[in-house]
């Protein structure tokens, strides 16, 4: 390794961290003022992965991983809402990621490259749970956020129930869609 690779790491660490300052801007459309950032999205798309991964019989830290890195390229490409994206056209996300990877170490270069393009091409295993995490995730947001008084929300709970492919994720959403928010707070009853 070079010290121009660990500058070059560092770039990508200092770029990811623009995740937690940028809001996932779908939600402005359903009138959520201040929605969550795409890290905060991220993050628990992650521990979605996981949970599924394990539900599935997928490797849950391989899932973690394309969680993880699912929306990197929103740093450069930003958060476009579904609707635009019948008018504008982005660079793919491996030639997002690519550059954005450029300069690192080459096992860097190629562990993230490698999960970017798995979870793109949707065939693996790990690949088609990542998928379903990130719209489980936005179920998840959508309920909560019905529970804060946003009304507009059904639309979001349809399309991303729609996309769940996995029986483990669309029992996960009849759980979301039949719990409370909160409900955490409660103790279990003892036995």
């Amino acid at each position: 390794m070079t010290d121009d690779q660990d500058a070059g790491a560092m770039r990508f660490i200092f770029e990811a961290g623009v995740l937690k300052r940028a809001a996932r801007t779908g939600w402005w459309f359903a009138g959520v003022k201040q929605p969550e950032s795409i890290a905060e999205h991220s993050f628990r798309t992650a521990l979605i992965g996981m949970m599924l991964a394990a539900m599935e019989a997928a490797d849950p830290a391989r899932v973690s991983m394309l969680c993880t890195v699912h929306d990197t390229q929103e740093t450069r490409i930003t958060d476009i809402p579904h609707i635009a994206k019948r008018y504008l056209t982005a660079a793919p996300n491996t030639a997002v990621t690519a550059d954005q990877v450029a300069g690192c170490p080459p096992p860097v270069v190629d562990v993230i490259t490698a999960a970017v393009a798995e979870y793109e091409a949707g065939e693996t295993l790990e690949a088609v749970v990542a998928r379903d995490a990130d719209k489980l995730e936005c179920l998840v947001q959508a309920v909560e956020y019905r529970h804060q008084g946003i009304d507009n929300v059904q639309r979001w709970i349809d399309s991303s129930r729609t996309a769940l492919k996995t029986a483990s994720a669309q029992r996960l959403a009849d759980a979301a869609l039949n719990g409370q928010p909160l409900a955490w707070l409660t103790p279990p009853p003892q036995e």
